[in-house]
C-alpha cells in the first residue's frame, strides 16, 4: 500500500527541482574579432626627388639659353627647328621649377579594397602625389617635338594634325589616369591612351618616311635615327607610368628620377642633335615667317577704298 505522505514528498520534491534553474552547458557565443581601421597611407616626394627636380631645372634652363644662342647664329629663315626646341625646354624648365618648388602637384585618392575570408572586407585608402605640372609640360612639349620630326620629314598638314590630336589625347588621358579612384578607372584610360599612342608611331613610320624619301639622303637618315630614338624613348614613357602611377610598385622618388632621364634625353639631348645635324642645313622659309606682313598681304588702318 502506497503512504500519501511518501506521494507528495516525491512531488514536492520533484516541482521544486523544475522550479530551480539548472545549469546548461551549451557553448558560449565567440566574440568576433575587431577590425582597426587601416590608416591613410601618404606616398609623397622625399629629399632625392627634390633634388632631382632642382637638377632637371637647371638643365632645361640652361639648353634653353644654349639654343637661343644657336637661334641667333642663324638667319632668321632658318631658325623654324631652333625656336621650337628652344620652346620645348623653355616650358619643361618653368614646369620642373613648379615641381622644385612644391607647385604643380596634388595627392590622388586610391581606393584599395582587400576581402577577407573570416572576417570583415577592409578598405585601405592611399594617397599618393601627382605632378600634374608634368603632364601640363607634355601637353605643351610633345607636340613641338612632333612638329620638329614632321618639318624634318616634310609631312603634310594632314598627317601633322592627326599626329599632334593623338598626341594630346594621349596626355590628358594619362592625367586622368593618374587621378583614378579605382583600377577600371586608371587602366582604362590608360589602355585607350596606348592607342593613341599607336596613332603617333603610325604617322610617323609610315606617312613620315613616305614623306622624307623626297628628300636627300643624309635627311633620311637622320630622320631615321632620330625619329627612332624618339619613338624608343615615348615608349618607355607609359612603361615607367605603368610601373609607377598605374601599380604603384615604384616610390614617388623613383617614379621622379626616371621620368626625369627620359625628359633629359627626349628634349636637351634630342634638341642638340637635331640642330647640331641639321640646323644649318634646314631650308630657308620666308614669307610671313621671316617678313611678316608684307606690303600686299598687310592690313591698311585708315585708307580710303579706292
Amino acid at each position: 500500500m502506497i503512504d500519501p505522505t511518501q506521494v507528495i514528498e516525491a512531488f514536492g520534491k520533484k516541482t521544486s527541482s523544475l522550479l530551480v534553474p539548472t545549469h546548461s552547458h551549451s557553448p558560449s557565443p565567440t566574440a568576433l574579432p575587431t577590425v582597426i581601421p587601416n590608416v591613410p597611407i601618404y606616398e609623397k616626394v622625399g629629399e632625392t626627388g627634390t633634388k632631382t627636380l632642382w637638377v632637371v631645372f637647371v638643365l632645361m634652363f640652361l639648353s634653353s639659353l644654349a639654343f637661343y644662342y644657336l637661334a641667333f647664329r642663324v638667319p632668321v629663315q632658318k631658325r623654324l627647328f631652333h625656336v621650337i626646341t628652344a620652346l620645348i625646354t623653355t616650358f619643361a624648365s618653368i614646369s620642373y621649377f613648379a615641381m622644385a618648388t612644391g607647385d604643380g602637384n596634388s595627392f590622388a585618392h586610391i581606393v584599395v579594397k582587400e576581402v577577407h575570408k573570416h572576417t570583415p572586407d577592409t578598405v585601405e585608402h592611399v594617397f599618393r602625389q601627382v605632378f600634374w605640372a608634368r603632364y601640363v609640360d607634355w601637353a605643351l612639349t610633345t607636340p613641338l617635338l612632333l612638329l620638329d620630326l614632321a618639318f624634318l620629314a616634310g609631312m603634310n598638314g594632314a598627317s601633322i594634325t592627326v599626329a599632334i590630336v593623338a598626341d594630346l589625347i594621349m596626355v590628358l588621358l594619362g592625367l586622368f589616369a593618374a587621378f583614378g579612384r579605382t583600377d577600371g578607372q586608371k587602366w582604362g584610360y590608360y589602355a585607350i591612351a596606348c592607342i593613341a599612342y599607336l596613332v603617333i608611331v603610325y604617322q610617323l613610320v609610315v606617312p613620315g618616311r613616305r614623306a622624307v624619301a623626297a628628300k636627300s639622303s643624309s635627311t633620311a637618315k637622320l630622320f631615321a635615327s632620330i625619329g627612332g630614338f624618339t619613338l624608343v624613348l615615348w615608349t618607355l614613357y607609359p612603361i615607367v607610368w605603368g610601373i609607377g602611377d598605374g601599380a604603384r610598385k615604384w616610390s614617388v622618388d623613383t617614379e621622379i628620377v626616371a621620368y626625369a632621364v627620359l625628359d633629359i634625353l627626349a628634349k636637351p639631348v634630342f634638341g642638340f642633335w637635331l640642330l647640331f645635324a641639321h640646323g644649318k642645313n634646314a631650308s630657308a622659309i620666308d614669307g610671313f615667317w621671316a617678313h611678316g606682313l608684307n606690303s600686299e598681304g598687310s592690313l591698311r588702318v585708315g585708307d580710303d577704298d579706292e
